[in-house]
């Protein structure tokens, strides 16, 4: 028989139905931060549900960083201000719950670190550079010394490029997509035969971005940190999926 073909109906439990209409309270302006939510009992008559809905959705509520709600506190929820802290969470569980390829994280990574490495060039201060020089010269170290610090010498680079940037979402989307990425692979580049190799190709990547930044060339520059990350991680992306890399190398 012909005719249209539904899908099955996701009931909705009447405790996600306050927090949306909390969430779009706040997301208006209608609830801004310092401001407090009703009393629970004023909850349950407004939204016309039971207690234990009113506090399930406000335990999802202060869970995404939106209100802080102490318990026996005659005062309703207090609504926060948003901060990146709220949106490095919620971009970490959007990440994971999505279940989003390496290949498709590594590609974000590609395109925000190449674009904070095109905005540092023309923003950065002699500082910064010289926080960038000193994180490459603890890269060195660490792999001359055998030591695991090159890791976090390596998150310094880019995290001193990220300020550089002076964009602010740049930084923290750059971080939490690094932080998902390293926990996917992490122990693969720890156990990499060639891991030494590795690490001094990628030094030799991070001191012609440098070169590049310096002398003022923000599209080499941004060129240079995407063939590094590509050089980098590609190995760790199954072959029929690197093309999806190698298209931001041209």
């Amino acid at each position: 028989m012909g005719g249209p073909r539904f899908e099955p109906v996701r009931a909705v439990r009447a405790y996600e139905r306050v927090v949306e209409q909390v969430e779009e309270a706040i997301e208006s302006g209608s609830l801004t931060p310092g401001q407090r939510l009703p009393s629970e009992r004023e909850l349950m008559v407004q939204f016309s549900v039971s207690r234990s809905t009113v506090r399930e959705a406000l335990r999802v509520l202060q869970a995404r960083g939106l209100v802080r709600s102490r318990p026996g506190d005659p005062n309703g929820a207090e609504v926060l201000p948003f901060t990146p802290a709220a949106l490095h969470k919620s971009m970490t569980t959007l990440a994971r719950v999505e279940e989003l390829s390496l290949a498709e994280l590594l590609q974000f990574r590609m395109v925000l670190d190449s674009s904070a490495i095109l905005l540092a060039t023309r923003q950065r201060s002699e500082e910064q550079l010289a926080e960038m020089d000193a994180a490459v010269a603890r890269m060195r170290e660490a792999v001359e010394a055998g030591h695991d610090t090159f890791g976090a010498a390596d998150v310094a680079f880019h995290d001193a490029v990220a300020r550089a940037s002076g964009n602010k979402l740049i930084q923290i989307c750059t971080d939490v997509v690094r932080s998902i990425v390293l926990g996917l692979i992490s122990e693969k580049i720890a156990t990499a035969p060639d891991r030494a190799a590795l690490m001094r190709q990628s030094i030799s990547h991070h001191e012609e971005v440098i070169a590049a930044v310096r002398a003022g060339d923000g599209r080499l520059a941004a060129r240079l940190s995407r063939k590094a990350m590509y050089d980098y991680y590609a190995g760790y992306v199954p072959a029929d999926e690197r093309s999806a890399l190698r298209a931001l190398l041209e």
